[in-house]
Protein backbone atom coordinates (compact mmCIF):
# COMPACT_ATOMS: atom_id res chain seq x y z
CA UNK A 1 0.00 0.00 0.00
CA UNK A 2 1.38 3.63 -0.98
CA UNK A 3 2.17 5.76 2.35
CA UNK A 4 -0.50 8.93 2.01
CA UNK A 5 1.78 12.07 1.38
CA UNK A 6 0.72 15.40 2.48
CA UNK A 7 1.73 17.57 0.01
CA UNK A 8 0.08 20.95 1.63
CA UNK A 9 2.36 20.19 4.66
CA UNK A 10 5.60 19.88 2.47
CA UNK A 11 4.97 22.84 0.40
CA UNK A 12 5.90 25.12 3.33
CA UNK A 13 2.57 26.86 3.25
CA UNK A 14 2.11 28.49 6.53
CA UNK A 15 -2.05 29.19 6.83
CA UNK A 16 -2.95 32.29 9.27
CA UNK A 17 -6.43 32.56 10.51
CA UNK A 18 -7.21 35.97 12.00
CA UNK A 19 -9.85 33.58 13.51
CA UNK A 20 -7.00 32.41 16.32
CA UNK A 21 -6.15 35.98 17.43
CA UNK A 22 -9.85 36.83 18.13
CA UNK A 23 -9.99 38.03 21.54
CA UNK A 24 -12.22 36.38 23.97
CA UNK A 25 -13.04 39.38 26.22
CA UNK A 26 -16.60 40.95 26.46
CA UNK A 27 -17.57 43.63 24.23
CA UNK A 28 -20.55 46.27 25.56
CA UNK A 29 -21.97 49.26 23.89
CA UNK A 30 -21.77 52.42 25.99
CA UNK A 31 -24.88 54.45 24.94
CA UNK A 32 -24.81 58.16 26.04
CA UNK A 33 -28.47 58.58 25.48
CA UNK A 34 -28.99 56.74 28.64
CA UNK A 35 -26.97 59.58 30.38
CA UNK A 36 -29.49 62.36 28.48
CA UNK A 37 -32.13 64.27 29.57
CA UNK A 38 -35.54 62.57 27.95
CA UNK A 39 -32.81 61.05 25.63
CA UNK A 40 -31.50 63.70 23.65
CA UNK A 41 -30.33 66.66 26.05
CA UNK A 42 -27.35 66.63 27.59
CA UNK A 43 -27.11 68.94 30.95
CA UNK A 44 -23.56 68.99 32.28
CA UNK A 45 -24.03 69.16 35.76
CA UNK A 46 -26.25 65.99 35.82
CA UNK A 47 -24.46 64.25 32.82
CA UNK A 48 -20.91 64.35 35.32
CA UNK A 49 -22.90 63.71 38.51
CA UNK A 50 -24.27 60.74 36.35
CA UNK A 51 -21.07 59.37 35.03
CA UNK A 52 -18.86 60.35 38.90
CA UNK A 53 -21.69 58.04 40.23
CA UNK A 54 -20.82 54.78 37.88
CA UNK A 55 -19.27 52.15 38.84
CA UNK A 56 -16.42 52.12 36.16
CA UNK A 57 -15.12 48.10 37.46
CA UNK A 58 -17.91 46.93 35.76
CA UNK A 59 -16.33 47.77 32.18
CA UNK A 60 -12.91 46.19 33.80
CA UNK A 61 -11.03 44.12 30.92
CA UNK A 62 -13.91 45.05 28.73
CA UNK A 63 -13.66 46.37 24.69
CA UNK A 64 -16.14 49.31 25.31
CA UNK A 65 -17.96 51.51 21.86
CA UNK A 66 -19.20 54.44 23.15
CA UNK A 67 -21.91 56.06 20.54
CA UNK A 68 -25.58 57.85 21.22
CA UNK A 69 -28.58 56.12 19.30
CA UNK A 70 -30.56 59.04 19.85
CA UNK A 71 -30.56 61.76 17.68
CA UNK A 72 -29.27 64.27 19.74
CA UNK A 73 -26.53 66.60 18.90
CA UNK A 74 -23.74 65.57 21.80
CA UNK A 75 -21.00 67.72 22.55
CA UNK A 76 -17.38 66.05 21.25
CA UNK A 77 -16.09 66.71 24.77
CA UNK A 78 -18.91 64.45 26.34
CA UNK A 79 -17.22 61.56 24.67
CA UNK A 80 -13.65 62.44 25.71
CA UNK A 81 -14.96 62.48 29.25
CA UNK A 82 -16.27 59.38 28.81
CA UNK A 83 -12.83 57.81 27.79
CA UNK A 84 -11.22 59.53 30.43
CA UNK A 85 -13.46 57.01 32.92
CA UNK A 86 -12.60 54.00 30.79
CA UNK A 87 -9.05 54.75 30.48
CA UNK A 88 -7.41 52.11 32.56
CA UNK A 89 -10.13 49.94 33.37
CA UNK A 90 -11.60 48.75 29.83
CA UNK A 91 -9.19 46.83 27.85
CA UNK A 92 -9.99 49.28 24.59
CA UNK A 93 -12.51 52.26 23.81
CA UNK A 94 -13.79 52.82 20.48
CA UNK A 95 -15.80 55.56 18.93
CA UNK A 96 -19.31 54.25 17.20
CA UNK A 97 -21.08 50.65 16.94
CA UNK A 98 -19.87 47.51 17.57
CA UNK A 99 -18.22 46.54 14.59
CA UNK A 100 -16.57 49.95 14.68
CA UNK A 101 -15.23 48.14 17.69
CA UNK A 102 -14.20 44.85 15.82
CA UNK A 103 -12.56 47.03 13.16
CA UNK A 104 -10.54 49.05 15.85
CA UNK A 105 -9.72 45.53 17.97
CA UNK A 106 -8.00 43.66 14.97
CA UNK A 107 -6.46 46.98 13.96
CA UNK A 108 -4.53 46.86 17.16
CA UNK A 109 -3.68 43.00 17.24
CA UNK A 110 -2.46 43.43 13.46
CA UNK A 111 -0.16 46.17 14.64
CA UNK A 112 1.58 44.50 17.22
CA UNK A 113 1.54 41.37 14.83
CA UNK A 114 5.31 39.89 14.76
CA UNK A 115 5.97 39.14 11.15
CA UNK A 116 9.82 37.15 11.59
CA UNK A 117 8.07 34.24 11.09
CA UNK A 118 6.51 34.87 7.59
CA UNK A 119 10.04 36.42 6.39
CA UNK A 120 10.07 34.88 2.83
CA UNK A 121 7.11 32.28 3.45
CA UNK A 122 4.07 31.35 1.21
CA UNK A 123 1.53 32.31 3.73
CA UNK A 124 -2.46 31.73 2.88
CA UNK A 125 -4.91 33.80 4.82
CA UNK A 126 -7.67 31.32 6.15
CA UNK A 127 -10.88 33.09 4.40
CA UNK A 128 -13.55 31.23 6.49
CA UNK A 129 -14.38 32.02 10.10
CA UNK A 130 -17.17 31.55 12.83
CA UNK A 131 -15.93 34.69 14.64
CA UNK A 132 -16.85 38.26 13.47
CA UNK A 133 -13.42 39.05 11.75
CA UNK A 134 -14.14 42.39 9.79
CA UNK A 135 -13.29 42.75 6.16
CA UNK A 136 -11.31 45.80 7.07
CA UNK A 137 -8.93 43.44 9.27
CA UNK A 138 -8.18 41.33 6.18
CA UNK A 139 -6.77 44.52 3.97
CA UNK A 140 -4.68 45.60 7.03
CA UNK A 141 -3.31 41.95 7.29
CA UNK A 142 -2.47 42.16 3.83
CA UNK A 143 -0.57 45.66 3.67
CA UNK A 144 1.55 44.19 6.32
CA UNK A 145 2.69 40.92 5.11
CA UNK A 146 3.17 42.13 1.76
CA UNK A 147 6.75 43.52 2.28
CA UNK A 148 7.86 40.32 4.29
CA UNK A 149 6.66 37.33 2.36
CA UNK A 150 7.26 35.48 -0.81
CA UNK A 151 3.55 35.32 -1.68
CA UNK A 152 0.10 35.62 -0.18
CA UNK A 153 -3.40 33.44 -0.85
CA UNK A 154 -6.60 33.53 0.53
CA UNK A 155 -8.78 30.65 1.37
CA UNK A 156 -8.04 27.35 2.15
CA UNK A 157 -4.89 25.10 1.15
CA UNK A 158 -7.39 22.75 -1.03
CA UNK A 159 -8.69 26.11 -2.62
CA UNK A 160 -6.80 29.49 -2.42
CA UNK A 161 -6.98 32.32 -4.15
CA UNK A 162 -3.63 33.67 -5.30
CA UNK A 163 -3.31 37.30 -4.35
CA UNK A 164 0.27 38.23 -4.57
CA UNK A 165 3.88 36.82 -5.43
CA UNK A 166 6.94 38.50 -4.82
CA UNK A 167 8.78 38.72 -8.33
CA UNK A 168 12.72 37.76 -8.41
CA UNK A 169 14.97 39.82 -9.74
Amino acid sequence: MDEIINKIEKSGLITLDLEDVYPKEKRVLFDLKDYLYEGLILREKEFRENLSKLDWKIYENTYVAVTCTSDAIVPSWSYLLIATYLTGVAKLVSFGSLEDLERDIYTEIIKKMDLEIYQDKKIIIKGCSRKPVPQNAYLQLIQKLKPVVSSLMFGEACSTVPIYKKKAF
